[in-house]
């Protein structure tokens, strides 16, 4: 099997910001003004859709912009960014998702799921 080194280094950049990110003290914390849902649907195409548990990932991360830095805090931004071709298919679950809940399993942390149907839900 042949590896080819700049396609991996995208994606340990990624689990490196990640990893970085909840090591320090954040400079954007949520706040009480900046809570937002409990919880946020995201339509999740085939496999059914995702129940994000929003407030728990704003205790957890303490950084908004771990995630709102790819999108905004808009409902239905995720569908209308893939819409637009501004993301592609899985690309937030490939690139943020799974690589920050497989970085925090190997740190020996509590994480979130790791499969499709973790998440995804019919």
């Amino acid at each position: 099997m042949k590896v080819h080194l700049n396609r991996l280094a995208p994606v340990a950049i990624t689990v490196l910001a990640l990893c970085l990110a909840l090591a320090v003290v954040p400079a954007q914390t949520a706040t009480s003004d900046q809570k937002g849902p409990e919880t946020l649907v995201i339509d999740g195409g085939r496999k059914g859709n995702i129940t994000l548990p929003h407030r728990e990932h704003q205790q957890n991360l303490k950084d908004c912009k771990i995630c709102h830095s790819i999108f905004p805090k808009k409902a239905g931004s995720i569908n209308a960014m893939k819409d637009d071709g501004a993301l592609k298919k899985k690309q937030v679950m490939n690139k943020l998702c799974l690589n920050c809940h497989r970085a925090l399993k190997k740190a020996g942390r509590d994480a979130g799921p790791i499969s499709c149907s973790g998440c995804h839900k019919k």
